[in-house]
Order: C-alpha cells, then sequence, then structure tokens
C-alpha cells in the first residue's frame, strides 16, 4: 500500500495481537509514529490489549501517557482496554482510577473492573462493583460480566453469593451457555457443594470440552479420582477432544487416588493419541503422583529430565520437595530446596519445607540454622488462617489466636470438650510428627489445637443449627492431626463437614473423608 492510513495500521497490529504475537504489534506502531498517521482510540485499544499480553506495565503507561496526550484519556474503548491492562498488570488501584474517571460506561468497562478484582484476589470488591452495576440497571450483563462475579464467589468460597449470582444467570437465560456454566461448576465446587456443580454440568444439554474440564478439575479436587477418570472417558466416547487443562484435571485427579498406573498410560498417551503435548504441570502432576506413593526416586528423576522455566520450574521443584520432606528423603529436599532459592521461586516455602524435613528426621540443630536463617534474611512463613461464612457475613482465624473472636471463651471451651469425647474414642492429641520446633509434648499438643481450622469449626458449631453443613476455607495445606480431628467430630456431632484447604477438598461425614486418608 502506498499510503496506508490509521485504519490498515490498526488492522495489522490487531492481525498480529489476535496471533498472540504483542511485540509486532508494538513495532509496527513504532513505525506508524515516523509516518503522518494519527492513532486512534481503536490503535490504541489494540496497542493496550499488547501490553495486557504481555503484563508489561511499563510499556503499558507509556502507552497510557500517549493516550491522555492524543486526548483519548476519556474514551470508552481506550479506558475500558486500559482498565483490562492494569488488571493483568496486577495493579487493580489503578485501574479502578481509570474507571471512576469515566464519564460514560458501558458493560465492557464494568466487565473489566469487575474481572479485575476478580484476578487480582478481590473477589469482596468484585462482588460489591457487581452489585453497583445492578443497581444502576443500565445494560443487562452479558456472559463476560456474570463468568468474572461467579468466579470471584469462587475465589471467596461464598456459598449465599454464588447462589445468587446463579439466580442472575437463570433469569437472565444465561445458564445454556457453556461457558457460564462451566463457571457455575467450577463455583460450586469451590464452595464446598459439588453436587450441586454435577446438577449444573448435567442440565447443559450438549457439553463441550470447557464443562467437561470444569467437572473433571472438580471431582480431581475432592479426590474422586475413579470418577473424574469416567467423566473423561464419557468425553473422549462422545467424540469431544480433551485439551492440555483437560489432563491437568485428570492427571490431578490420579495423583490424589493414588490411580499411579492409569496416570501413567495417560501421559504417555496424551500426544500419539490426543495430539496434546506435555508440559510443566502434567509433568508437576506426575511427579506428584508418584511422589504420594513414596516413588520418590522415580519422581526425581522425572523431575531432573524435563526442561521447564519460570512458574513451571517452581512447581516442579516445589512439589518434589513436598514428597521428599513428607518420605523422609532429606537429600533430595535439600537439593529441591536448593533450586527453588538459587532460582528465586516460592523462597518462604523452600526454607520451611525443608525446616520441616530436618525436623522429622530428628536433626533439631539443621532445622534451627535453616529458621535463623529465614529470619535474618527477611523470609517469613504465611500464617495459617482460616475463615467461614455464616449467613452473608465472613468470620477469619489466624492459629492460636482468638483474640478477635467475641465467642472466644465459649470456642475454646467447646474444643476442650470435644477433645475429651475423641480421646474416649482412641484419639491420642497432637503428635510428634506435626510441630516442627523442638518443644516439650504437652507444648506441642497445645499448639496443634488451636490450628485455625479448629477454631472456625468451633465458632461454625456454635453459630450453626445441628444439621447444617460447616464449610471451611483454609490458606495452607490441612496437617494430619486436623484431618483425624475433623473426622472424628463429624461422627460426634453427626455433622457433615468440608474443608478447602490450598491444594483439594475434604468432605468428613460419619467419621470418614472423601480423600480417604490419601492426600
Amino acid at each position: 500500500m502506498p499510503q496506508p492510513n490509521v485504519v490498515s495500521w490498526t488492522s495489522i497490529m490487531a492481525g498480529y495481537v489476535s496471533q498472540c504475537r504483542p511485540n509486532m504489534a508494538l513495532c509496527l506502531f513504532h513505525q506508524m509514529q515516523g509516518t503522518l498517521v494519527l492513532p486512534n482510540e481503536f490503535t490504541f485499544s489494540t496497542l493496550i490489549n499488547a501490553c495486557s499480553i504481555l503484563a508489561n506495565l511499563e510499556i503499558g503507561k507509556r502507552i497510557h501517557a500517549l493516550v491522555e496526550v492524543s486526548g483519548f484519556g476519556s474514551n470508552l474503548v481506550a479506558c475500558s482496554s486500559l482498565i483490562d491492562m492494569y488488571g493483568k498488570c496486577n495493579q487493580a488501584d489503578e485501574a479502578r482510577m481509570i474507571f471512576d474517571s469515566m464519564c460514560t460506561r458501558n458493560v465492557v468497562s464494568w466487565t473489566s473492573m469487575i474481572t479485575t478484582y476478580s484476578h487480582n484476589a478481590q473477589g469482596h470488591r468484585a462482588l460489591q462493583l457487581f452489585k453497583e452495576f445492578n443497581h444502576c440497571r443500565l445494560d443487562k450483563p452479558n456472559h463476560f460480566l456474570l463468568c468474572s462475579a461467579i468466579s470471584a464467589c469462587a475465589s471467596l468460597g461464598s456459598l449465599v453469593s454464588g447462589k445468587i449470582t446463579h439466580g442472575v444467570v437463570i433469569r437472565l437465560e444465561h445458564d445454556v451457555s457453556d461457558v457460564v456454566a462451566s463457571a457455575l461448576v467450577d463455583m460450586y465446587a469451590k464452595c464446598g457443594c459439588l453436587n450441586y456443580s454435577a446438577k449444573v454440568f448435567r442440565r447443559i444439554p450438549n457439553p463441550s470440552v470447557i464443562p467437561y474440564t470444569s467437572m473433571i478439575v472438580g471431582a480431581a479436587k475432592y479426590g474422586l479420582g475413579t470418577f473424574s477418570f469416567q467423566l473423561f472417558q464419557e468425553m473422549v466416547v462422545r467424540g469431544i477432544k480433551p485439551n492440555g487443562i483437560t489432563f491437568v484435571g485428570v492427571l490431578h485427579a490420579c495423583s490424589h487416588s493414588g490411580l499411579v498406573d492409569k496416570g501413567l498410560e495417560l501421559l504417555n498417551s496424551m500426544d500419539g493419541k490426543y495430539g496434546v503435548i506435555p508440559d510443566a504441570k502434567h509433568y508437576t502432576c506426575i511427579v506428584d503422583m508418584l511422589g504420594r506413593v513414596g516413588r520418590i526416586e522415580e519422581a526425581y528423576q522425572l523431575a531432573k529430565s524435563v526442561q521447564v522455566e519460570g512458574d513451571g520450574y517452581a512447581m516442579l521443584w516445589g512439589t518434589l520437595l513436598s514428597a521428599s520432606r513428607l518420605y523422609g528423603r532429606v537429600d533430595i529436599a535439600l537439593e529441591a530446596s536448593n533450586r527453588l532459592i538459587e532460582s528465586n521461586q516460592q523462597v518462604a516455602g523452600a526454607y520451611v519445607t525443608l525446616s520441616n524435613a530436618y525436623a522429622l528426621a530428628g536433626d533439631w540443630e539443621s532445622a534451627h540454622n535453616l529458621r535463623y536463617e529465614m529470619k535474618h534474611s527477611g523470609v517469613y512463613k504465611e500464617p495459617g488462617s482460616s475463615w467461614i461464612e455464616i449467613k452473608e457475613s465472613t468470620f477469619l482465624f489466624h492459629a492460636g489466636d482468638i483474640s478477635n473472636c467475641t465467642q472466644g471463651r465459649e470456642v475454646l471451651i467447646l474444643l476442650r470438650e470435644l477433645e475429651e469425647k475423641m480421646k474416649e474414642r482412641g484419639y491420642m492429641g497432637g503428635t510428634t510428627g506435626l510441630v516442627f520446633v523442638d518443644v516439650e509434648e504437652e507444648a506441642k499438643e497445645e499448639i496443634v489445637s488451636l490450628h485455625s481450622e479448629k477454631l472456625a469449626l468451633a465458632f461454625g458449631l456454635i453459630n450453626t443449627p445441628k444439621g447444617v453443613t460447616i464449610r471451611i476455607m483454609k490458606n495452607l495445606r490441612m496437617c494430619r492431626d486436623c484431618h483425624e480431628v475433623f473426622k472424628l467430630i463429624s461422627d460426634i456431632v453427626e455433622r457433615e463437614l468440608v474443608v478447602r484447604d490450598v491444594n483439594r477438598f475434604h468432605h468428613f461425614k460419619n467419621g470418614l473423608c472423601t480423600c480417604g486418608d490419601f492426600w
């Protein structure tokens, strides 16, 4: 073209962005700046989308400055793209400043802001904004906006908000959408209601790979490996091709259910049979699967043979570190932690897990030295916390701390009463393998007895009617003592108890857990 205009320049930039080649789009813009052609709002929107893909805040801010200088600072299209870009660069406050400055907003700008909060672990603010949008009644929410609101409910584990949002979905007849239905399946699973997930899934007339994958992943989190595998086979029989995320879900299910042979068979068939090349996430599932059944050496050899970088590297070696700690392989734990620390990834977790491995092996001196190194390096372990939703309020508990609980005395009394009943059934109290500091046995038992999920459970028992299922969320992995306690208490109080920890769900009923004590 002798003289490309702004439409031509923007079209070719948008083409590169759509093909996930954002750097080429930015290079073309640099060339365009050497001509007399001036960018319009669509040019800027395309460039901002390129920055979103790259998650490059520095270049994004430069484009933002050009937007302002060119007079598009209040433009609806450009501002909506800027909100999305800042959200993907983890700058939720910057995104909100742009949102608040907009003279007019449409469903796209509202969706961008709600999605930003949802993806930046600010679910409460996402839901508050969703409520404001519904009160404005300017536009009907589309399925993108609804998915963002549902995702916020899932991240919070807020069943009440999730059900309300589901009601909006049904009223607007978006429940037939594959994408929205998949989000609902995921949300109910993360809120501790896998039976609701299954109901939503079975109501989809012709589910695609997206809802199938959501259901497989949801079942995997509950340790229902056989069910996940059956869903996978059902999907294949129906001619639906699994994608990479589907395989992550079903391999995760095999890992959490001890289905090693099926997991290895799936890994070996991914490329040849289904055309999906295994990546870091798939290999991490296999390392985890082998580690959980004590095949540490095989897991170690696999981790060394796989070439992965970035976040995948941290996932792979962090998983191996946890498994080697569990089975007392301090040598492998040391190498895995060193690799993580050298790569500057999961540093705090690496220090803590290695310290725990030393403690389990009885090497208290090495454990103390590592804790001392952590302290003087400014590395801190994330404190354990749990939260429970009662009606529309959320109550947060930290390990060993009841200072912010108005019913703290009642919580402690109930825990002591339950402990006596558990001891009548053979419970021995906090065991030596659970507290990784060198203290007396009586003190160890006291530390374990006040873990955050136990405090949340006692609070829930006090403040909910008999027979109501109690659902608790936890930011760390549930320890074995708490797991044993929850099994016993579920039988003593005749209630279903659901705990979502950082890895999976535990559904306790009649003294048993869906994980079968395998996690």
